[in-house]
């Protein structure tokens, strides 16, 4: 279940949507599962990569690692699965269409693909350390959209190493504190799921947002699960 507050969510100038001369729209695309990984140092520093210039989808903008679900994530090998409750909250929202340890095991295949981070061992990643924080899609009228799913990490808890490595995905991967990383040029969603990470870190009981375009503007709920 889920209940509706106020959001305190704001679009960055180059996110608001464009109304074309003659007033036709294209038309919208259906957003395609994603998951991303946020992975935190000593409870102060997030890894974080630059999105390459030639991207279609926020280029240039300083994000964390994550990407569209495979059909084969779901499959994918872990050494532990998620918990009860990561499971639960990961079916709230409606519209969701694959197992939740799907949307974690491509949050950790991004994170490898991307920045060179390597989650567990060779019985695969430890899923029950993962910890959903936020659900957001992308709105409509933009070139990709996407539902993706936000996990939080405890990088020392689940890394076998941590130096991130640049790829063609991400640029000059590095690790950030808070401070730095708020000041980079950001997506507003990235800032906005940073805030949410900043409120885990205080000690705060947050439950995760979930993020959508509705009626023309931004509506937000926070998903709950009840018992």
């Amino acid at each position: 279940m889920s209940k509706t507050v106020a959001s305190e969510f704001r679009l960055n100038e180059d996110e608001r949507p464009f109304d074309p001369p003659d007033g036709a729209k294209p038309k919208a695309q259906k957003p395609r599962d994603a998951a991303t990984l946020i992975l935190v140092r000593g409870g102060r520093e997030v890894m974080m990569g630059q999105r390459a210039r030639g991207h279609v989808f926020m280029p240039d903008k300083w994000v964390f690692p994550g990407g569209r679900v495979d059909p084969g994530d779901a499959r994918a090998t872990a050494a532990c699965e998620l918990t009860p409750q990561t499971e639960a909250l990961l079916k709230c929202g409606g519209q969701v269409r694959r197992p939740p340890r799907a949307f974690a095991l491509a949050a950790v295949r991004e994170t490898k693909e991307e920045a060179g981070l390597i989650l567990g061992d060779a019985k695969g990643p430890d899923l029950s350390k993962l910890q959903f924080v936020a659900r957001a899609v992308t709105p409509p009228y933009r070139p990709r959209r996407f539902d993706a799913r936000f996990f939080l990490a405890d990088a020392e808890a689940v890394l076998v190493h941590d130096v991130p490595e640049a790829g063609d995905e991400l640029l000059h991967t590095r690790w950030f504190s808070l401070e730095e990383a708020e000041a980079l040029d950001l997506p507003s969603i990235t800032r906005f799921v940073l805030k949410e990470v900043r409120a885990r870190l205080a000690g705060q009981a947050v439950d995760p947002p979930f993020l959508r375009w509705s009626r023309g503007a931004h509506s937000l709920e926070r998903l709950t699960v009840s018992g």
